[in-house]
């Protein structure tokens, strides 16, 4: 039987690392797509190097996977800039502006629209998209305002693709996982168990394995009644404040 195949976008580093770390053990067969990859084949993988906020350049990529691979399983679309310096809304650039939209809104557009279709006819396919923890709740998250607004509209395009693709078993969901970040990304749980979190309330930080074994969870077959839901992976913890740190400095 032909290993199950997924796509893994932002896969170099951070979640989409440790992602194909542990679909890796599971015996898929991955294509690994980051800006940072030469394109190659190696141990059953296809390393790719496309920019997925470029509408082109994700067609392009949807046909060398077509070429190279053939058929598709799944896709976990990792890729999601987030700006760690706080800014009120009138503080961010253009520039910053259009990064986080593009990055984290449109990137999500053009990732379905190119390889629905290819995971439709697996006919147990899985959409895997990224927010944060109360995404669903359109909550004000002051500081945050541009990524928090293109999170917020992931979040219903994740639902109503949920409704539109159900008829052809696929699923679409939205992983919300908590502050979990530098290094940690890449850990194991047994790594952070060693770790204090005094803000997390299960009293340690979260791992890239704790939002990997989530995913191991979705794209399991009898995993397809699971679809349109909003899955935080925090231990607990609110990320959001809820008035402005710029503000009170």
């Amino acid at each position: 039987m032909a290993p199950k195949t997924a796509l893994i976008t932002g896969s170099s580093s951070g979640l989409g690392k440790k992602i194909q770390e542990v679909l890796t053990s599971d015996g898929w067969r991955l294509v690994l797509n980051s800006r940072s990859h030469r394109s190659t084949q190696e141990n059953n993988h296809l390393y790719v190097s496309y920019d997925v906020t470029d509408q082109r350049q994700v067609c392009e990529l949807r046909e060398e996977v077509e070429k190279e691979i053939c058929s598709l399983d799944a896709v976990i679309h990792t890729v999601g800039p987030f700006i760690r310096e706080r800014k009120l809304f009138l503080e961010h650039s253009v520039s910053d502006i259009l990064k986080l939209t593009e990055g984290n809104l449109l990137s999500s557009f053009w990732i379905a629209k190119e390889f629905l279709p290819m995971i439709r006819q697996s006919g147990n396919g899985r959409l895997i998209y990224f927010g944060f923890g109360r995404v669903e709740e359109a909550p004000a998250w002051p500081d945050r305002s541009v990524y928090a607004a293109t999170k917020t509209a992931l979040a219903s395009f994740t639902k109503s693709l949920a409704v539109e693709e159900a008829c052809h078993g696929v699923t679409v969901n939205l992983l919300c996982p908590g502050d979990i970040v530098g290094e940690k990304k890449e850990m194991s749980i047994k790594e952070v168990s060693q770790l204090t979190d005094n803000e997390t309330p299960r009293g340690r930080p979260g791992s890239g394995e704790d939002v990997a074994r989530v995913v191991q969870f979705l794209l399991e077959e009898k995993a397809d009644f699971f679809t349109g839901n909003i899955l935080d992976i925090t231990g607990g913890l609110d990320v959001i404040t809820p008035f402005s740190k710029r503000l009170t400095k």
